[in-house]
């Protein structure tokens, strides 16, 4: 038996952020990164519509890009003190998957992040507040899923946190908020959406519900991100959507080794997570052509891309992602990008053995051992 599993409610479309108004409940905490969301007006508009639906309310801000254990732990202390019976995560996947984690240790303070590191193995929440999550970029889809990604300080290694106990249970998806994104940020995460939903329509545990949502993903990053990425308004407001939409999917499709290897490369090599899967994606895809030609090759149909055979489709679908970095001002390798090869060499090692162990790699539709990792990450430094 599978399951499909999203939030109960998502409000999506201009002024979405109004439906916050409607919640009920005493005390809310709100969590938000570095401050973006307040300098453009944001903020005020949603804790204007907590305090209108009775809320007292209670701000965490300055969740960093790579949101560590100890952000979400002191967190957690924070609302242990407060009280709160509704958490608000806003912003990109950092503040969101760090309020996801701080919502855990709030109703668990006991619980251990190596428990939490376990996949689909945590307590069930809402015992102490139920969680809404408002995106602010488009392309991480953390408003409609099981994962918090959460790094360790000491080894700067990022561990996602799944169960669909973190699934929120309200998201809204407000175009507003996402009108103010730069350029490269626009290709990053746009590129992040994309990976999203290729790897759960080539995922071994994806179904027919995963796949409609992927591949409209698909259909609609492939229309609009480069329109989104020259700062046309209404293409970013389909790209929010699409980005949602992909969301969906993987969350209950999961993921592949694009996701394994920049988990555990991206805080190493300081590389954006969305840049990171970029420079992986069309690898990956040949690596995994063998067992997924023919889902690769259904989406290469979607896109229209040229090939009489499977194996001609995919090839055309990894020059199609090439194409499409190369046009989002994304580099092509990982030296290219500007990481020192001192430090890609001497991490090496520690970064193939956690993308192995990685719980995405579970649902990559080939297999992988250390050996085939270790050569993936090289031809992503080196090129081909």
């Amino acid at each position: 038996m599978a399951s499909f599993i999203v939030p109960r409610k998502t409000h999506f479309g201009p002024g979405a952020i109004s439906e916050l108004a409607n919640l009920t409940g005493k005390k809310a905490t709100v969590v938000i990164g570095c401050g973006s969301i307040k300098k453009n007006g944001g903020l005020d508009r949603i804790m204007g519509h907590l305090e209108a639906a009775g809320f007292e309310t209670q701000l965490i801000e300055g969740v960093e890009s790579d949101p560590t254990i100890q952000t979400a732990q002191a967190g957690a202390k924070q609302m242990l003190e407060f009280g709160p019976d509704l958490i608000v995560g806003i912003g990109g996947g950092s503040p969101i998957d760090a309020a996801k984690a701080m919502w855990l240790f709030y109703e668990y303070p006991d619980f251990t992040f190596e428990q939490a590191a376990v996949p689909f193995s945590l307590p069930e929440l809402r015992k102490k507040a139920h969680f809404v999550a408002i995106s602010t970029t488009s392309g991480t889809g953390t408003e409609v899923t099981s994962f918090s990604v959460i790094s360790d300080r000491e080894s700067g290694i990022k561990y996602p946190i799944a169960d669909y106990n973190l699934t929120p249970d309200v998201a809204i998806v407000d175009t507003d908020l996402s009108a103010s994104l730069t350029p490269q940020l626009v290709a990053h995460t746009g590129m992040d959406a994309m990976t999203h939903a290729i790897e759960a329509y080539v995922s071994n545990v994806a179904n027919e519900f995963t796949d409609a949502l992927a591949i409209k993903a698909i259909e609609m990053i492939d229309k609009y991100l480069r329109s989104s990425y020259a700062g046309e308004k209404e293409a970013g407001c389909k790209m929010h959507i699409a980005q949602n939409l992909a969301g969906m999917s993987f969350s209950n499709a999961i993921l592949g080794i694009v996701h394994s290897m920049a988990h555990k490369s991206g805080r190493i090599l300081s590389v954006p997570h969305g840049c990171a899967n970029a420079i992986y994606l069309p690898h990956v895809i040949s690596y995994n052509a063998p067992e997924a030609a023919d889902r690769f090759a259904e989406i290469a149909d979607r896109l229209g891309l040229a090939g009489t055979t499977a194996e001609e489709k995919t090839s055309a679908l990894v020059a199609y992602i090439e194409e499409l970095n190369k046009s989002l001002d994304i580099p092509a390798t990982l030296k290219e990008f500007g990481v020192a090869e001192s430090l890609f060499t001497e991490n090496l090692d520690r970064m193939t053995e956690g993308a192995v162990q990685d719980p995405c790699t579970g649902t990559n539709p080939r297999t992988i051992d250390n050996a085939e990792m270790r050569k993936l990450f090289e031809v992503a430094y080196y090129g081909k």
